[in-house]
């Protein structure tokens, strides 16, 4: 799995885990508004981008390799932030291996199951060719808000995904429920989402807290399924919320907007 890294030398610690269909460059409008405050790590995550001779198998598989990489690369429990696909990832290394995370940024994450998975699965075996079509690809980078500088990134990651992927990924996200740790979670936890993203996203930012004690959550009114393109400013202010006293304080309650 390819990992990139900025700020090796600082000494805390944010993973960043991407969407499906991006990659690790995602992440670049949240750098910039981080600037040099933390060591980033950012990995492109199975069959995507740099890691797209491997294809995504599952949700567990990809953990397995991420909990390698965190022990082959930290010393200690991090903060980590995930984008949808991501944020799925992220929260169940939070409930699972809590151990290894210090805070956690949840992003516009699916955590109710799809009503009609067999369907979807279909429908998507049936088109998959069109993530491989550049004005199909094109459309899609503008309904997630990537930024012109960002879109040929978006189309060679766009062409360079297998449909076992693909296909993989999206059963996977639509059978992503809260794991039973995450109730537990005990350090600082944030979640986020769009107003306008589809009403499932929404339903399950609102889960998500309920289920958890400790987390905050936050609504952009004027997002979709953007936020780290739309609003990076939120993302990094909600990063440096749960790495106060490394992930020992309370999380501080944000405002909704």
């Amino acid at each position: 799995m390819f990992v990139a890294e900025c700020n090796p030398e600082l000494p805390r610690t944010v993973v960043l885990l991407h969407g499906g269909g991006v990659a690790g460059w995602m992440w670049k409008p949240v750098r910039a508004e981080l600037g040099d405050e933390y060591r980033l790590i950012a990995p492109d995550l199975p069959g995507h981008d740099h890691s797209a001779d491997e294809d995504y198998i599952s949700h567990e598989q990809t953990l397995e390799q991420l909990r390698a990489m965190l022990a082959e690369r930290t010393t200690g429990p991090v903060a980590i932030a995930g984008f949808s696909l991501g944020a799925q990832l992220a929260l169940a290394l939070a409930s699972e291996s809590p151990e290894l995370v210090s805070g956690i940024v949840s992003i516009s994450a699916l955590a109710i199951p799809s009503r009609a998975p067999g369907f979807t699965r279909a429908l998507l075996s049936s088109t998959v060719r069109l993530a491989r079509n550049e004005r199909f690809a094109r459309t899609q980078a503008r309904v997630l808000g990537v930024p012109s500088a960002l879109v040929p990134d978006y189309l060679r990651t766009s062409d360079s995904i297998s449909k076992a992927t693909l296909l993989n990924i999206v059963a996977a996200n639509g059978a992503f429920v809260p794991p039973p740790g995450w109730a537990r979670f005990a350090d600082a936890a944030i979640v986020l989402a769009g107003g306008r993203e589809p009403r499932p996203v929404r339903r399950s930012a609102q889960l998500l807290q309920a289920a958890n004690p400790r987390c905050s959550l936050e609504l952009d009114s004027d997002a979709g399924h953007t936020l780290p393109f739309s609003n990076p400013a939120l993302v990094a202010r909600s990063i440096r919320a749960v790495t106060i006293g490394h992930g020992e304080a309370e999380c501080p309650k944000l405002a909704q907007s």
